[in-house]
């Protein structure tokens, strides 16, 4: 069977320290971190806080050349994917396997055009994690993995190696018959809760405790189900709803990342969001009047931190 000896993973954020963290102990110095210039020396000196355990990683400069990687990760902020997908061209061979557990709904698509489908499967994460500087928070009983093929009736070798990494690396993970729709769900998810938290500056408990968040909540994510239907995505009309579920096992205090964003005063993934939102309306005919509300509404707050306003 196909065996991943050594990753490759740009984007040591909130996700891709959730990865890293459990990757090193298993794969120890063939775990490559890429990154360089000041980010590389800063990681080098300071490393991550994990859950209050200070760790260090193997950083390489995107222009070393180290041999191919196994398995490539690419888990930046959308607007540093086309960056990530040019630094990452040393650690990229025939064989090797690409994961990007973006946000969005497009950026396998975006890796495949630099370096093919077949290197490509669909990946995404749902892990909640707070992030301040250094500092990484997150509970690993609550986190979990999705990837695969498209569509995924029997595994493939390369979906097979994967799961078999990350089984030893104490990773949860979910291979889904569809993937496109788990993605779709993820991306219904991060468009309503990120938003309406980021322009109201709620936590996750807000959902469980605040009939009022709730309903907002559930408004703009059916907007995004209509968009997905008339794609031929068929997300179940309550998805919105019973998507409560999972919000209750979130710790209440966390905060979704575009609000995180906001406090920190750093560029928000409102583009990909409620900007995809509406171009994508406006493709298939869906109109989206609270995610252009809400795009404006975030880009006021960015300007506000940029000092424009």
């Amino acid at each position: 069977m196909r065996e991943i000896k050594t990753v490759a993973l740009i984007g040591l954020g909130a996700i891709g320290s959730y990865l890293a963290s459990n990757l090193q102990p298993v794969l120890r110095d063939e775990l490559r971190i890429i990154a360089g210039g000041s980010r590389k020396e800063r990681l080098e000196k300071d490393g991550i806080v994990v859950n209050g355990k200070q760790m260090h990683f193997h950083i390489v400069s995107p222009e070393e050349e180290t041999g191919y990687a196994d398995l490539a990760i690419l888990i930046t902020k959308i607007m540093g994917l086309e960056t990530a997908v040019r630094d990452m061209k040393n650690q990229i061979g025939p064989d090797t396997i690409i994961m990007s557990p973006l946000n969005g709904v497009d950026s396998e698509e975006l890796v495949a055009k630099t370096y093919g489908w077949e290197r490509v499967i669909y990946s995404l994460a749902r892990v909640s994690v707070v992030m301040n500087g250094n500092q990484v928070n997150f509970d690993p009983r609550n986190s979990v993995i999705e990837y695969g093929e498209k569509t995924n009736e029997t595994l493939s070798e390369r979906v097979e190696a994967v799961k078999c990494l990350f089984d030893r690396a104490g990773i949860t993970s979910s291979i889904r018959r569809d993937m496109e729709k788990a993605i779709w769900e993820k991306y219904i998810c991060n468009v309503s809760e990120n938003q309406v938290s980021a322009l109201l500056g709620l936590t996750f408990g807000s959902w469980c405790s605040s009939e009022h968040a709730n309903t907002l909540r559930i408004l703009v994510a059916k907007e995004v189900i209509a968009v997905a239907r008339k794609k031929g995505i068929m997300i179940d009309e309550d998805y919105a709803e019973d998507h409560i579920r999972r919000l209750k096992k979130v710790p209440a205090g966390n905060k979704p990342s575009t609000l995180q964003d906001i406090e920190n005063g750093r560029k928000t993934e409102v583009e990909m969001f409620a900007g995809t939102v509406m171009r994508l309306g406006k493709e298939v005919g869906v109109e989206t009047p609270l995610n252009e509300f809400l795009y404006h509404a975030i880009r006021v707050l960015e300007e506000k931190n940029e000092g424009i306003l």
